[in-house]
């Protein structure tokens, strides 16, 4: 995507903020036929600048006021700002990423993301609110299989990537992923959840 923006600083320390966003989706509303919305799968609704812009709610309430399905797909427990919006639809699923267990692993992966008991606290919170939720374990890095037994009451899905192994680079042969994807599948059959695989 750095390819587009003409940004010459490191991909993850800056962002663009989608200004006329809310603007061009009432426009869009008007005149197009209602499909699933996906967000988002670059890059996520919910990044820190959001609890300044608004953007991400607004949108949220507009899809779901006009009977729009959304699936919002996000790291943060921001997310629970907008629980209000969450509750009273029933066009809205949300996907919490997860990638391991172990937030010592997470700091090396995803240093600036939020850390894995927030987002299991979200998850937590989502559920119980009885919001439609997914845990979506991708990509799978080690003790991700740890994950299963945590999200067994927690979600109504659990969503494990399927990683192309053929074009593995060094870090993650290094931890031995492979094996990560064979315990995780043994999990599977000892925990009584829904598995979809993407």
């Amino acid at each position: 995507m750095k390819r587009f923006t003409q940004h010459r600083e490191a991909w993850g320390t800056f962002v663009d903020v989608k200004e006329n966003a809310i603007s061009l989706l009432q426009r869009e509303l008007h005149h197009k036929k209602p499909g699933k919305v996906w967000l988002s799968g670059t890059c996520d609704p919910y990044q820190p600048i959001e609890e300044q812009t608004n953007i991400t709610r607004e949108c949220l309430r507009l899809l779901s006021t006009h009977g729009w399905p959304v699936t919002v797909q996000t790291k943060s427990p921001l997310i629970l700002r907008d629980l209000d919006i969450l509750t009273k639809s029933n066009t809205i699923d949300v996907v919490i990423s997860i990638t391991t267990a172990n937030d010592m692993i997470r700091r090396v992966f995803e240093p600036h993301a939020p850390s894995i008991p927030d987002r299991l606290k979200a998850l937590t919170t989502l559920h119980e609110s009885k919001v439609p939720t997914s845990a979506m374990i991708a990509p799978l890095l080690p003790y991700s299989e740890e994950l299963l037994p945590q999200l067994r009451d927690i979600v109504d899905f659990i969503i494990i990537d399927k990683m192309n192994y053929k074009n593995l680079n060094s870090p993650y042969l290094g931890y031995q992923l492979s094996d990560v994807c064979l315990i995780c599948h043994r999990h599977i059959k000892t925990h009584d959840v829904h598995i979809h695989h993407v």
